[in-house]
């Protein structure tokens, strides 16, 4: 009994893990979109700190208001916010830039995003887990990825001579 609950439980943390990295690694990826960790409360309540939003390239005739876009502060540069599409402007000249709020903000963001400094929009957020992402970013990543897979692989090592010494003993007693 004891063991057919830790075969479960191992195979429900498994299964779990392998669904977090599809969510959260693999389909980005595929869309050529990424993973990104909302670090202040513009957007509670919906998207509170911590939440890991993933967002996917669109066309700029695919935004319009009330997507939650994610763009760069300045252009060119790495800094980045996901607020909401508060209204769509289009001049005469046919050049499009967007106006945008945070959620939980009183006001606007002070300066339109132009078309060349967004990033994608949020396809799905994901509560909690971008404070894990947050936590092995960076130099610790370098350190807790190697450490975490050695875990798992010891913990993988350990339940196979747990199997065959249990395989083993029931093979004696048969005996």
């Amino acid at each position: 009994m004891r063991h057919a609950i830790g075969v479960g439980l191992s195979a429900g943390f498994l299964a779990c893990m392998a669904l977090l990295a599809t969510l959260v690694i693999v389909l980005p990826l595929v869309v050529g979109g990424s993973a990104l960790t909302v670090l202040t409360g513009s957007m509670e309540p919906k998207l509170p700190p911590g939440t890991l939003v993933v967002i996917r390239p669109v066309e700029v005739a695919e935004i319009g208001v009330g997507d939650v876009i994610t763009f760069q502060l300045r252009s060119g540069e790495p800094e980045v916010a996901t607020h909401r599409v508060v209204k769509r402007i289009v001049t005469d000249d046919g050049s499009v830039s967007f106006v945008t709020k945070g959620d939980a903000n009183d006001a606007a963001d002070p300066t339109p995003v132009l078309p060349v400094q967004v990033r994608g929009r949020v396809w799905y957020a994901i509560p909690y887990l971008g404070w894990v992402n947050t936590l092995l970013g960076g130099s610790t990543r370098a350190i807790a990825v190697p450490l975490i897979a050695g875990l798992l692989f010891a913990y993988a090592a350990w339940l196979l001579i747990a199997g065959l010494r249990e395989r083993r003993a029931a093979r004696a007693s048969r005996e």
